[in-house]
């Protein structure tokens, strides 16, 4: 006699509880509110709330001792203090970090961590699942965009930094995150709500407390958006230019013929409080036989004439197919001279963590936005195989 095991009746998996961690104050308010609490009280549970999360990086709700306990045990029943799953952790040889954190099924994206950089450590978070830019020399812009992350899951990528360098809680002296930079996957001013509601969270002076001024945002050029950015955020602001005139960035970044150069420095020109002390950055990456000749240089010169900038030299970083060889390092050197003399600081980027693809232009996961169809084919074919 046969027998078979019936799986009709076995309990459908739980879903994980809601997760606190990287939640903004208004975000924090409103759980509480879902929870019966109201006005101020539902505000002060949220920034009591904030303070353990975001300065003291608590992941146990018993240990929120100004927390009424019958509070503490409610949350614990409906909420957790978790991170998002990570996917994979690589060190590189120079000391880099790059982490694959997984945000659901299939929603994959990626964040640097970069020693001794800007004050002394810059994390590189992500805005998106992949990209809708195309650029030709970004291993991100060959992977389709999936979604936008969240405001949280921004958060989360600056905590699960913080957990791996154990900086909770957040002291500001001997810290090793210092900065942040939206230069991971994604264009952020195509996910402005989140990328400002996160800024908002990661400068809360009694949470994470890195100050605007340590926060930048880099753009492909959404000229519309730049000014905004500027308004809601007060974040430092980066352009990824890449060429001098609009027939090469047309090529090389396809959003400009949709925003073209003179409308991209209109836009930069809006910025508020743009001055000595407030540069903008603008990013070039440097393609050999490309755009790396010395006219090139002077043309540069032409284009940033009275915008407070500074301008970031980076060798091409080659990722597998890419169409591009990074110029030589004499190129480089001789570029740069026509930059510094012109009075503009130009830092050559050294590339960092180039053996865990993890530099400038390499990031890329390998989540893909599925339609409807595909993912009940998939249901099915897994329910399929578990029968």
């Amino acid at each position: 006699m046969s027998t078979s095991l019936d799986l009709s009746r076995r309990p459908a998996p739980q879903p994980r509880p809601k997760s606190l961690s990287g939640l903004s104050i208004p975000a924090l308010k409103a759980e509480m509110e879902s929870l019966g609490l109201e006005g101020k009280q539902a505000s002060m549970r949220a920034r009591q709330l904030r303070r353990w999360i975001h300065h003291f990086g608590a992941r146990d709700f018993a240990v929120m001792t100004d927390i009424a306990k019958d509070l503490r045990s409610l949350m614990a029943e409906k909420y957790s203090l978790g991170r998002a799953e990570i996917a994979d952790h690589q060190v590189s040889g120079d000391g880099t970090q790059k982490w694959l954190t997984r945000f659901g099924p299939g929603i994959e994206g990626e964040s640097v961590y970069i020693p001794d950089v800007g004050k002394a450590g810059a994390l590189c978070v992500s805005s998106q699942v992949g990209c809708t830019l195309n650029c030709t020399f970004c291993h991100t812009g060959t992977q389709a965009l999936v979604r936008n992350l969240t405001a949280q899951e921004i958060v989360q990528q600056v905590l699960i930094t913080r957990d791996a360098l154990d900086e909770w809680p957040s002291a500001e002296e001997g810290r090793l995150l210092t900065n942040i930079v939206f230069m991971g996957m994604g264009e952020p001013l195509y996910n402005l709500d989140n990328v400002a509601e996160a800024i908002d969270t990661i400068s809360d002076g009694d949470g994470i407390a890195i100050g605007r001024r340590r926060i930048t945002v880099s753009t492909a050029g959404v000229a519309p958006k730049i000014p905004e950015l500027g308004q809601r955020t007060n974040a430092m602001l980066a352009i990824s230019l890449h060429a001098t005139n609009d027939d090469l960035r047309n090529e090389i970044v396809p959003i400009n013929r949709k925003y073209n150069l003179a409308e991209l420095m209109d836009a930069i020109a809006a910025y508020p409080s743009l001055g000595n002390s407030r540069k903008v950055t603008f990013e070039y990456v440097m393609l050999k036989g490309v755009n790396d000749t010395l006219a090139e240089a002077h043309d540069l010169v032409r284009l940033l004439k009275g915008i407070p900038a500074k301008i970031n030299l980076i060798p091409f970083n080659p990722w597998p197919g890419s169409p591009y060889e990074c110029s030589s390092w004499e190129t480089i050197e001789a570029f740069a001279e026509i930059l510094n003399r012109a009075g503009y600081a130009s830092p050559i980027r050294t590339p960092r963590g180039r053996d865990i693809l993890a530099a400038c232009g390499q990031l890329r996961s390998e989540s893909v936005k599925k339609s409807a169809a595909e993912k009940r084919r998939e249901a099915m074919a897994g329910g399929q195989a578990g029968a």
